[in-house]
C-alpha cells in the first residue's frame, strides 16, 4: 500500500510517498481502508520536528492523524465494528498513519459515520471541531450571553468555533482577513474584524473569553480585550500564563470517540457546517500540505484516498 512517510525531520520535500506493507490488526485494533484524511497544523509541526517533546515519533513515520474510511478487518477482541462499517477517528500524533491507504486503529478511537455525512466531512472533524468544542466549553467554560473573541474564524478550528459558540447562545466576535469577513458572518459571527486592522482590535473590550488560534502579535493584542475575570484559551502558545485578573491556559485536543460521534450527528442534522477548502489525491499530498502551510485556507484541506 501507499503511505506518506518521513524518515527524518525536515521540510515538505522530505515527506515521500512510499510502498509499505499492509498492517495486520492486533486484538484491539481495526484495519481501516482510508477514504479521506484531513491536514492539520500539527502535521506540519511534527514534520519540522517541533513537537518531538510532546509527541515523540519513530522513523519511518507515516504522517496524518484525522481520517474517515471503511472497516476492512477487525482484531479478535473487537466488538461494535464489522467489515464495511464507515468510521472516522483520530490516531495518536505519535503513531500517525492517516495519510495512507490503510491504517491499524485502536477500536476505542473510532466513531460510526452517519449515512448523511461524507467521508470528506467526517475526516475534517476529529482535531479541528473537537478542539473548538473542548476549548470553548470544557476549558473556556463559555456560557450563553457571554462575549467571545475567536481568532482566525475562517480556519479549521475557528470555523467550527464560531458555529458552536453561536449555537450555545454566545455573542461572537471573530477575526479573519478582509476577503473572508463575509464568510465568518455566514458562519454566525455577530461582529467580523479584519485582523490586519489592529486599531479595531485595540478598541474591543469586555470579552469573557478569547480563543487564540494564532499566538504571537495577535495573542499579544488580545489581552486588552478581556474583562477582569475573563479568560484566554490558546491552542498554539504552550507558555501562556495568567496575567493580572485574566485567566490564561494552553489546551490541546484530547480525542474522545463520543465527542466525535456527537459532532458527526451535528453535521448530519445540518447543525454544523464543514468548510472544505480543497481536496487533493494521495499522490498530491504535498499539494495539500503546501496549501495549509501557505496559511490562506478556508476551513479544512482534505486528502482523498481510494475510490
Amino acid at each position: 500500500m501507499k503511505a506518506l512517510n518521513i524518515r527524518h525531520f525536515g521540510q515538505l520535500s522530505d515527506a515521500r510517498l512510499e510502498d509499505v506493507p499492509l498492517p495486520a490488526p492486533a486484538s484491539h485494533e481495526v484495519i481501516v481502508r482510508i477514504k479521506a484524511a484531513s491536514v492539520n497544523p500539527l502535521d506540519l509541526k511534527i514534520l519540522a520536528g517541533q513537537k518531538q517533546a510532546a509527541f515523540p515519533v519513530n522513523f519511518p513515520y507515516t504522517m496524518g492523524t484525522d481520517f474517515a474510511g471503511v472497516v476492512e478487518t477487525t482484531g479478535d477482541g473487537v466488538t461494535g465494528f464489522k467489515h464495511g462499517d464507515r468510521v472516522a477517528g483520530r490516531l495518536s500524533p505519535s503513531a500517525g498513519g492517516a495519510f495512507a491507504e490503510y491504517a491499524a486503529v485502536p477500536a476505542d478511537l473510532l466513531s460510526h459515520i452517519p449515512a448523511g455525512v461524507s467521508n470528506e466531512q467526517a475526516s475534517a472533524l476529529p482535531t479541528a471541531a473537537a478542539t473548538a468544542k473542548q476549548a470553548l466549553f470544557n476549558v473556556g467554560k463559555l456560557l450563553p450571553g457571554q462575549h467571545v473573541l475567536i481568532h482566525a474564524g475562517a480556519g479549521g478550528v475557528g470555523s467550527f468555533a464560531i458555529q458552536l459558540a453561536k449555537q450555545a447562545g454566545a455573542y461572537v466576535i471573530a477575526t479573519a482577513s478582509e476577503h473572508k469577513l463575509d464568510l465568518i458572518r455566514e458562519l454566525g459571527a455577530d461582529v467580523a474584524i479584519d485582523y490586519h486592522n489592529s486599531e479595531l482590535l485595540e478598541h474591543l473590550g469586555g470579552m469573557h473569553l478569547v480563543l487564540d488560534t494564532r499566538g504571537g502579535e495577535t495573542l499579544g493584542r488580545s489581552w486588552a480585550t478581556v474583562r477582569p475575570g475573563g479568560s484566554i484559551v490558546s491552542i498554539v502558545d504552550n507558555t501562556i500564563k495568567p496575567r493580572d485578573e485574566i485567566q490564561a491556559v494552553f489546551t490541546a485536543v484530547k480525542h474522545d470517540a463520543s465527542v466525535l460521534s456527537d459532532l458527526l450527528k451535528d453535521v448530519e442534522a445540518t447543525r454544523l457546517r464543514v468548510l472544505v477548502d480543497s481536496t487533493h489525491i494521495l499522490d498530491d499530498a504535498h499539494g495539500a500540505l503546501e496549501r495549509l502551510a501557505a496559511g490562506h485556507s478556508r476551513g479544512k484541506v482534505i486528502i482523498c484516498i481510494g475510490s
